[in-house]
């Protein structure tokens, strides 16, 4: 029954939000959706340029072959290879969560949800090291009324535009051990991470910025205290400035890998005209 009312409030709100036309039965074209909402992409490309943590190996992509092969057509194959944290992607429960969910055992309904987007750029402006606050969340519910249930959370700091020039983006240029007290970016405060997980029942948390927890965290408590509840998070998630404060549908899917504590994430929105 649950699975059934889901599945009902998710066609509603996709069709009603991002006013979906269904061609009546018996016309040309059976069954076809017309999507009228504008589709964003909120990924950035995986490349050798992708934002891992310093410690963490970058991603790589070969060339397996291309080119015009032995039977006179082309062909093209690649293998790549990287860490499940990097670029834009997704944080399982596991990830800091003992026996708590990894990827494949997350449930689909909570990769999708109605946009919340709380913009916390002029804070940011002032202190690169900024941490969300409980009343950032209260004001934007002050604005626009509570968070939905079944909502994703999205915190837009403004640090996507520094995406591709990584010391503005991370705070420092160098790789390994010695790179992580230098990491100064804008996160999640513990205190604000465990309001939204008691106080609302929203399916994930996710941020422009390397981590969900600030750059200067030394115990991870944000990753800590949502993963405690089996909450997801998304990082160095791309082109929040395009979203409304409401009114945007999220999916977000992750690469399916058994006992992931992570994945690559494709991750787009629609926003309703």
């Amino acid at each position: 029954m649950k699975s059934l009312m889901f599945s009902v409030l998710f066609v509603f709100v996709f069709v009603s939000g991002c006013n979906v036309k269904k061609t009546e039965i018996g016309e040309s074209q059976k069954n076809s959706f017309s999507p009228k909402g504008n589709w964003i992409d909120l990924t950035y490309s995986f490349d050798e340029e992708s934002v891992y943590w310093p410690t963490n190996i970058p991603f790589k992509h070969e060339t397996v072959f291309e080119g015009i092969n032995d039977k006179g057509y082309f062909y093209s194959s690649y293998k790549f290879s990287a860490e499940e944290h990097g670029g834009t992607h997704f944080d399982a429960p596991n990830h800091f969560g003992q026996n708590k969910n990894s990827v494949e055992k997350i449930p689909v309904e909570q990769f999708m949800g109605e946009g919340v987007v709380v913009n916390v750029t002029e804070a940011v402006l002032k202190n690169r090291d900024y941490q969300i606050t409980v009343a950032d969340l209260k004001n934007w519910e002050n604005q626009h009324g509570l968070i939905p249930e079944g909502a994703i959370v999205l915190l837009y700091t403004g640090f996507g535009k520094f995406y591709t020039d990584k010391v503005s983006y991370t705070g420092t240029a160098k790789s390994g051990a010695s790179a992580v007290p230098e990491l100064h970016f804008p996160g999640l405060h513990p205190d604000a991470a465990k309001w939204l997980a008691a106080e609302r029942k929203i399916n994930a948390v996710g941020l422009d910025t390397p981590s969900i927890d600030y750059g200067q965290s030394q115990d991870f408590m944000t990753h800590r205290i949502l993963c405690d509840k089996n909450m997801t998070m998304y990082e160095n998630v791309a082109n929040l400035e395009k979203l409304p404060p409401k009114g945007s549908w999220i999916i977000a899917l992750p690469m399916k890998i058994k006992g992931g504590s992570g994945a690559p994430l494709r991750i787009i929105a629609c926003v309703s005209n």
